[in-house]
């Protein structure tokens, strides 16, 4: 059965923040609010985990997964980011995008599109989350909680832990939670693309 911990929403426990960063360690699977509904995530190494969210998604190999980061020189050292990216992803984080970028050599080739070489990239702009980064040290490899044949991410750490009591480790609660997905922005080729509209303002790509 997964744990079941209720974070204050402005004010994390240090001491169940610590406790994610070591379940983390030990290669737990954790559902976890963002600033656009819930995600799934795990340590980078974490090969089982990976596996495990494919599973709990009903997705192939060719998802893209996303590195959520503490800041943008943490995302800079995952992928390549040429002057104009540089600009306009700079303005737009923290907040609810993700964006699709080359990969850099030290990303695990597991982790990247299998033809594109890329992976995605955000920086969440949600206290509990920057609170877990920056305790854990290193990007967090994530997918959002949509489950096969939903739409929309879950957004009720209760409802979660009913659903996926045995598929997760870690049910984290911390308050209100939006429905809406992050806005995804394919950079991979040079000019943004958006591929998939959501809780982050499209039009100012």
């Amino acid at each position: 059965m997964a744990r079941y911990l209720d974070v204050h929403p402005d004010n994390p426990q240090p001491r169940l923040v610590q406790q994610v960063v070591d379940a983390l360690n030990d290669d737990a699977l954790i559902a976890y609010p963002t600033d656009s509904g819930y995600a799934l995530g795990c340590r980078v190494g974490n090969r089982e985990g990976r596996d495990r969210i494919l599973k709990i998604r009903g997705l192939d190999e060719r998802h893209h997964f996303t590195l959520v980061c503490r800041d943008f020189s943490q995302l800079g050292q995952l992928v390549h980011v040429d002057n104009a990216a540089f600009r306009a992803i700079r303005a737009a984080t923290p907040g609810p995008y993700t964006f699709i970028l080359p990969a850099m050599p030290e990303v695990p080739r597991r982790l990247m599109h299998p033809k594109k070489k890329t992976v995605g990239v955000r920086i969440p702009d949600h206290v509990f989350v920057r609170e877990l980064l920056d305790a854990l040290g290193e990007p967090l490899l994530s997918s959002s909680l949509i489950l096969p044949g939903e739409e929309e991410p879950r957004t009720m750490g209760w409802d979660i832990k009913e659903d996926l009591d045995h598929e997760v480790d870690i049910v984290i609660e911390a308050g209100e939670t939006p429905a809406q997905p992050t806005t995804v922005v394919d950079w991979s080729e040079g000019e943004p693309q958006v591929t998939r509209r959501g809780a982050g303002d499209p039009d100012r790509f």
